[in-house]
């Protein structure tokens, strides 16, 4: 390969060959289908791996944000592994059986190469980002209106202090109206554009998922991505309303739950916790 071409381009055209070879000579739904419930499996546990390791970790204990409650047990981890594992395969792989005929309906181009360039790939994953957490703002408000709490939602929330594996341990209903807002935004833009890729659809979905995880990794690192960008929802945020059951109703941003007044006990509960926080230190100053 010409050593001139920048890396960049080198490491398109490498990826683009490889997405070439993979659809080349085969059923283009049934490549779509696999590469969509493999590739969820993998970035899905694979991302749960890290805070795996860091429950094993003592050291990196302080930075649980809830040090009374513990449910990161070996067992409960087991648990939700076991749903979760059942729920892909019976749950969410018939959905993902009938992703390729509607994107194809709606102008989603599949195996075609080149891939977008980056200059369109990112403004459209941001605004997905946005549809998205609109999206599930309200439709998570909504699954904690009584009834659709009690019969859907209450299973999620089965965890008070949740951990990375949590995050897709939910009711069937649920994960299809919380994964409508995940799909449904490339596919409207999809429908109106006709200007949009699957390898762009795959990137949004991946990043989901690390935001997903993250969320309810239970942790709050000095790395987690809120500490470095402030309208970040992150694990921090997401954490308090599994604790408390009520307001931070976003999954990835800060802004809704702020405009909506969702956030106000959390914000009173983020006060007081720094005003202990403020007397500890001073006791210990005397």
């Amino acid at each position: 390969m010409n050593s001139t071409i920048p890396f960049a381009a080198q490491a398109q055209s490498y990826l683009e060959s490889k997405w070439t070879s993979m659809f080349e000579g085969r059923n283009e739904a049934l490549v779509t289908l696999a590469l969509l419930f493999i590739s969820h499996e993998i970035i899905y546990f694979g991302r749960c791996v890290p805070y795996l390791i860091a429950d094993q970790i003592p050291s990196l204990q302080k930075y649980k944000i809830q040090q009374k409650t513990i449910q990161n047990t070996s067992a409960n981890q087991w648990k939700v592994f076991r749903y979760v594992l059942l729920s892909h395969f019976f749950f969410e792989l018939p959905m993902i059986v009938g992703f390729h005929p509607v994107a194809v309906y709606f102008g989603m181009a599949i195996s075609a190469v080149p891939f977008p360039p980056l200059s369109k790939m990112i403004p459209q994953i941001i605004l997905f980002f946005i549809f998205e957490d609109f999206f599930h703002y309200w439709a998570h408000r909504g699954l904690h209106y009584g009834p659709f709490y009690k019969h859907i939602h209450k299973l999620h929330h089965e965890w008070s202090a949740p951990f990375g594996l949590a995050a897709e341990y939910a009711h069937p209903i649920e994960v299809l109206i919380l994964g409508t807002g995940t799909i449904g935004g490339p596919l409207i833009w999809c429908y109106f554009t006709h200007d949009l890729h699957l390898a762009t659809t795959l990137t949004w979905m991946t990043l989901r998922l690390f935001q997903a995880v993250e969320a309810h990794s239970g942790y709050d690192f000095p790395w987690s991505t809120h500490n470095w960008l402030p309208f970040w929802s992150g694990s921090e945020h997401h954490d308090y309303h599994h604790m408390a059951f009520t307001n931070n109703f976003s999954t990835s941003f800060r802004w809704w739950d702020h405009i909506f007044g969702t956030n106000d006990k959390y914000i009173k509960y983020k006060a007081r916790k720094e005003a202990e926080a403020k007397a500890q230190a001073a006791k210990k100053t005397l």
